[in-house]
């Protein structure tokens, strides 16, 4: 039987960042499912994720069900949830829209911790969308929870102007910093999530003119972007009409969202 230590160093010869933590969990993983252990660490150790393997992701109170097809949604993201709630906090039935949703974590968070909510969540993806299904069915609160397999620019139909707040994670990685992503993301997320054209912004800007349609009067969007896009992010928000527009970062201190309003 592998040990702690010999998984570890495995892991940590092949660039495994958390190298202790990831064999802590598929050794754990490997003894609940019976599956050999030698072939979970042959895949990490060649960067599969470590969702992939064990076929989930923990975000905030939920257990996300992900795989091939679907982004593997990041902690950095938890912090939207926390902006949406915020924002939601004294409407009686606030009604949110979660733009490329994927898996759904952001919008199903959303509405598992606020219970008055009514959640849409758009993905375009059939193979994402899949995945997003399987994790909405797990939530359950199937009379709240909304899914559209469309494009972000159509849909959901008949809320426009009436949407407290939009909420998007979207594809913010340009073409030229492909380089700069981990194997586990690069080779394994899928493109259509990640890319977003020659500066990053192309999704950013779709997902600001959109918004501003969805949205009420006063009603806000939260956008996450990358740590290198803590000027231009918001700079799209406020060429969309956005006002009141502020930039927020994560928990590690780098530009991560931004939130802005529909003038009233």
């Amino acid at each position: 039987m592998t040990t702690v230590r010999e998984a570890t160093a495995i892991l940590a010869a092949a660039g495994v960042p958390s190298a202790q933590h990831d064999a802590e969990v598929l050794l754990r993983h490997a003894a609940a499912t019976r599956t050999n252990s030698a072939d979970l660490l042959a895949a990490r150790a060649a960067r599969v994720p470590l969702q992939h393997l064990v076929g989930s992701a923990g975000f905030r109170y939920l257990d996300i069900d992900v795989g091939p097809g679907v982004f593997v949604p990041r902690p950095e993201s938890e912090l939207l949830v926390d902006a949406v709630l915020t924002v939601v906090r004294d409407v009686d039935v606030p009604l949110i829209v979660d733009l490329c949703a994927g898996s759904g974590a952001i919008g199903l968070s959303v509405a598992h911790e606020c219970p008055a909510a009514t959640v849409h969540l758009v993905e375009r993806s059939p193979a994402a969308y899949q995945w997003l299904e399987r994790n909405a069915a797990n939530l359950g609160a199937e009379h709240r929870v909304h899914l559209h397999l469309a494009d972000l620019v159509d849909a959901p139909a008949g809320v426009d102007g009436t949407v407290d707040v939009v909420v998007c994670n979207p594809p913010y990685v340009a073409h030229d910093e492909r380089d700069l992503v981990d194997p586990e993301v690069r080779d394994h997320d899928p493109g259509e999530a990640l890319w977003a054209g020659d500066d990053g912004l192309d999704v950013i800007r779709a997902v600001a003119g959109r918004a501003m349609a969805l949205l009420r009067p006063g009603g806000t969007a939260v956008v996450e972007h990358s740590d290198r896009q803590g000027e231009l992010a918001p700079r799209e928000l406020r060429a969309a009409g956005f006002v009141d527009v502020v930039d927020h970062n994560d928990l590690a201190d780098r530009p991560r969202f931004t939130v802005g309003s529909r003038p009233c």
